[in-house]
């Protein structure tokens, strides 16, 4: 979610940015483009009087200095002229010892400077005829106070620009955050589901996120209603195969086979496979019990509960014991180790005289399971052969090849690693490390 809150800010900042960079640049040339249009109606008009002020004279054209503004006469007043005509040009006083560069074609022109402080002019040539002669004049003002105003007010506007910036961008980024508000609350949502702290999202969600929300919901309850089903039907099957095999398995103790023994044994050792199976498969259901899609493992609360179930499946006389951490929580599904716990606990049942133990520790690396008895355990020279691939359950002896299988495929799934290994009671002791991830 935050990873999305900053592509959103990112991208919309660099779109404020990059629009705001155009539109301010064009604004500013636009300003300045009228600015100057102004200015240039107001040196026409100078020009324009100027050539009003030219009349004849004794020896030909002559200015009227009655007619010019105070401004040609004061030195680098920032208004100056000059008049070309003939061979020859005349320039106002307000130029001193300074010649304004006489332009090579009418129209405006605002990069020429002059005088010692560099003032930059804006100068506009302007060509007529009068009495006679082809005139050229050529009006020029100081734009260096212009320029500066404007260069202030750029100044002035951008940091009005940043701070406007900045101000849309902390909005932008209380509205980003609001409007992913739900998202957010529907992702812890899913992450309470992950850990069983629910089983629906709740559906008062903004319109947009309805569908998504409805289409959650309706496969939450989809999925638990077929898993539910799936153990009610294997549950069934069970009861309904228990009293066909305690029928056939008694017919194959019958008398009526004495004079096949050897089909009374083949009918006994398959019914008594199928017998066994079955038991596992029942007990495994009796074991997981109902539960939240993805509800995650409290041992304080499964444990005393799995240890009581097996303690009624296995007889009393067995001193079934676990050791945890108080509060401790095993960041995998409750049904998966159930599974495995179940397996592992039953396998040891099985074998045990009369004692069982089981330890969970927390480590660096992640979480160690360990299940020991004090049965008869399995040689070392033989404890690889538990674990064979290609050989079929029922080809293995009831009691640690059968669960250990079962086991071996669900921590590999995980990534962990399966250990046997010698209980201190002189019996078998399966040690399950697991590498630690997050729920």
């Amino acid at each position: 979610m935050r990873s999305i809150q900053r592509r959103l800010s990112l991208g919309l900042i660099s779109v404020m940015v990059i629009v705001g960079l155009v539109l301010a640049q064009t604004s500013l040339w636009c300003f300045e483009l009228g600015l100057q249009r102004y200015l240039e109606a107001g040196l026409r008009n100078d020009s324009e009087n100027l050539l009003s002020a030219l009349v004849r004279g004794p020896q030909g054209l002559q200015l009227d200095e009655r007619h010019l503004a105070p401004a040609y006469q004061r030195p680098f007043s920032g208004h100056y002229f000059r008049i070309d005509f003939a061979d020859s040009h005349w320039r106002s006083r307000s130029l001193w010892d300074q010649e304004l560069p006489r332009l090579e074609s009418p129209g405006l022109e605002s990069n020429l400077q002059l005088g010692p402080e560099g003032q930059q002019l804006l100068v506009l040539r302007s060509d007529y005829r009068r009495l006679g002669q082809s005139i050229s004049i050529s009006v020029a003002q100081d734009y260096t106070p212009v320029r500066e105003s404007f260069l202030r007010m750029q100044q002035v506007g951008l940091g009005l620009g940043l701070a406007g910036l900045i101000l849309i961008l902390l909005l932008q980024r209380l509205t980003v955050r609001r409007a992913l508000r739900p998202l957010e609350k529907a992702r812890e949502q899913i992450a309470q589901l992950q850990q069983g702290q629910r089983s629906q999202l709740d559906d008062q969600v903004p319109v947009e996120l309805e569908p998504l929300v409805a289409q959650i919901n309706h496969l939450l309850a989809h999925t638990e209603d077929s898993l539910k089903r799936s153990r009610n039907a294997l549950g069934n099957l069970g009861h309904a195969l228990k009293t066909p095999l305690a029928v056939l398995l008694s017919l194959a103790s019958s008398e009526k086979l004495d004079d096949h023994p050897q089909l009374r044994k083949v009918f006994q050792q398959q019914l008594e496979q199928v017998q066994q199976r079955l038991n596992r498969e029942l007990n495994r259901a009796r074991l997981s019990g109902d539960a939240l899609p993805g509800a995650l493992f409290d041992c304080d609360v499964e444990l005393p509960g799995l240890l009581a179930t097996l303690n009624m499946i296995h007889g009393e006389h067995l001193d079934l014991s676990y050791r945890a951490p108080a509060g401790m929580q095993l960041p995998w599904d409750r049904e998966d180790l159930l599974e495995l716990l179940g397996n592992l606990l039953d396998n040891a049942c099985k074998w045990a005289d009369a004692e069982v133990r089981l330890s969970v520790v927390e480590t660096a690396q992640g979480f160690e399971l360990s299940v020991e008895d004090d049965g008869p355990g399995i040689p070392e020279d033989q404890r690889a052969h538990v674990f064979s691939r290609g050989r079929r359950l029922d080809e293995q002896t009831d009691g640690h090849g059968l669960g250990l299988g079962i086991v071996r495929d669900i921590v590999d799934t995980w990534g962990g690693k399966l250990l046997l290994q010698d209980s201190e009671w002189g019996g078998l002791k399966v040690v399950i490390e697991l590498p630690r991830r997050n729920p």
